[in-house]
């Protein structure tokens, strides 16, 4: 497949979801924003948000930083991303091989559950070229589900299993994206020889969640999407079960969930 036709199928995979996106992931945690801090050794002037989708991620950056870039090749994203621009904030459309910015204009660029859907090769080329020297690169990835207890887990995983296989075997879903795996993400940092540092940090963030986020967050997964739009036949009694899973546990309440995270970290 030709490696521009892979971006933009990547960049298609969640058109249609900004909403559900925006609503049910998690935010970006204040640990992010203050080890970045830590391991530059000063507050950043600029910080790129790459694969910024929704700008939700931008948040917890908001006064901790003189400027945030989101970066996304998702116009469909964007267009709800945009309506946090400010001074201090700004989206540009592109991809993350390409940004168009400067060349060392950029103190850390962080890729908040985005890296995976971005050739690594490439990427890191382009993240090298716009960072300044001692400047961070950061890929953030919380781990599925979130911890909620066995019963609505249990339902996640079986629903996500399914999901992944057609991914893998149904002819109309299986062409429809590349994906590049996480757990090579911090191998891939090191090997780029960009770095003279690079660590992995894990943690967990708490939020609080109802049974109607629990749903959103399963509607929010770019591969159960694809499946609805090209196979839905083929994954609607898994996704039932789910809600119905979810709803009998949890009801009307409101409720504590641990996003846990895996952190990479290269300091050029």
């Amino acid at each position: 497949m030709a490696m521009q036709q892979s971006y933009n199928l990547n960049a298609d995979r969640f058109t249609g979801i900004a909403q559900i996106y925006d609503t049910a992931r998690p935010a970006m945690p204040d640990y992010v924003p203050d080890v970045i801090e830590r391991y530059l050794g000063s507050r950043p002037d600029t910080v790129v948000d790459l694969g910024c989708g929704t700008g939700l991620s931008i948040l917890a950056w908001l006064g901790h930083c003189t400027r945030v870039i989101g970066i996304d090749a998702s116009e469909d994203m964007l267009a709800f991303a945009r309506r946090r621009e400010s001074e201090q904030v700004r989206f540009i459309k592109a991809f993350s091989h390409d940004t168009g910015l400067d060349a060392g204009s950029v103190d850390a660029v962080v890729c908040s559950q985005s890296f995976h859907w971005m050739n690594p090769a490439d990427t890191l080329a382009e993240v090298n070229r716009v960072l300044k020297p001692g400047g961070i690169f950061a890929t953030v990835d919380n781990d599925w589900p979130p911890v909620c207890g066995v019963a609505a887990e249990l339902a996640y995983q079986e629903l996500t299993q399914r999901v992944l296989e057609l991914e893998q075997t149904h002819p109309a879903v299986k062409d429809t994206f590349v994906r590049f795996g996480k757990d090579e993400h911090l191998n891939n940092i090191k090997k780029s020889g960009y770095f003279r540092y690079v660590r992995e940090l894990v943690f967990a963030n708490s939020e609080q969640c109802d049974a109607a986020r629990m749903v959103g967050l399963v509607m929010s997964q770019g591969g159960l999407q694809t499946v609805l739009k090209h196979a839905p036949e083929e994954i609607l009694v898994q996704l039932e079960k789910y809600k119905e899973v979810v709803k009998s546990t949890f009801k009307h309440t409101t409720f504590s969930i641990d996003f846990c995270y895996r952190m990479r970290i290269g300091v050029k």
